[in-house]
C-alpha cells in the first residue's frame, strides 16, 4: 500500500471518528472506527466499526450508518479535501469480542502440569541431562 493510501487512511479513520461522535450517537452503544481502507482509486472506502453494547444494536447500529450514509459523507468531506470522495461503506468489526472471548477461555484454563523432578526422568529409563 503506498504512503498516500497509508495517509488518506488514518486521516478517514480520525475524521470519521469525530463525525461518530458529533453526529451519529447510538442509545447503548458506543462506535468506534477500528480501520479504513479506500480503494487505490479512491472510488470506495471500507470502514470497520466496532460496536461495544449488545450485538443486536451491533446490527441496529450498523444498518443505521449505512442508511445515513450520505449524512455522514458530507460531514466527512467537508473536513477531509480530497481529488475523489470515496463511497462509504460500513462494516461490523467483531474482532474485539473474539478478543474476549478468547482470553475468557484462556482465563479458565486449568493450570499447566508441574515439571516432573530429575530423579523420576531416571526411575522411568531415562538418563538424567546434566
Amino acid at each position: 500500500m503506498s504512503q498516500r493510501l497509508e495517509r488518506v487512511n488514518e486521516l478517514m479513520k480520525r475524521e470519521l471518528g469525530a463525525v461518530f461522535e458529533r453526529d451519529c450517537r447510538q442509545p447503548g452503544s458506543v462506535l468506534t472506527v477500528h480501520e479504513v481502507a479506500v480503494a487505490p482509486d479512491l472510488r470506495t472506502a471500507n470502514v470497520w466499526v466496532g460496536v461495544l453494547g449488545r450485538e443486536q444494536h451491533a446490527s441496529e447500529a450498523i444498518e443505521k450508518l449505512n442508511r445515513q450514509r450520505g449524512h455522514i459523507q458530507r460531514e466527512l468531506y467537508r473536513r477531509v479535501k480530497l481529488k475523489r470522495s470515496p463511497q462509504l461503506l460500513f462494516k461490523h468489526d467483531r474482532s474485539v469480542q473474539r478478543a474476549v472471548g478468547i482470553m475468557n477461555v484462556l482465563d479458565h484454563l486449568p493450570p499447566p502440569a508441574p515439571e516432573p523432578p530429575p530423579e523420576d526422568l531416571a526411575d522411568a529409563g531415562q538418563a538424567p541431562q546434566a
